[in-house]
């Protein structure tokens, strides 16, 4: 069963997570290289899952949705500690594409193949 949960929610939840359980943020040097680490994790999986490698042993036990939560979890980690509201983030990032990408997609060709 799914939950639905917003950005907004997402931020507080890990907030709240890393004041409790995790006791503070870890630097924000250090969570970039904890993205950087997860972000490779991530594709292991994706290359050997959807690439041209195959898995080794029991890798292929790890989760896809699970990977990228951990990524997730960093992102917003660094964006708490940044001040940076990602709903807000995403949505003007998605109208600064739409205005520059209006018409660069459809007319691509090597996207109609």
């Amino acid at each position: 069963m799914a939950s639905e949960i917003t950005i907004h929610q997402a931020q507080e939840k890990v907030d709240q997570w890393i004041k409790t359980v995790g006791v503070k943020y870890f630097s924000e040097l250090t969570n970039l290289g904890i993205l950087m680490e997860e972000v490779g994790e991530l594709s292991r999986i994706m290359v050997r899952k959807f690439g041209d490698q195959s898995f080794k042993n029991k890798e292929e036990e790890v989760l896809l949705a699970d990977e990228m939560a951990d990524v997730l979890f960093v992102l917003i980690c660094l964006a708490n500690q940044t001040g940076v509201d990602l709903a807000a983030a995403l949505e003007k990032n998605i109208q600064k594409k739409t205005i520059r990408d209006a018409s660069r997609h459809q007319n691509n060709e090597k996207l109609q193949r």
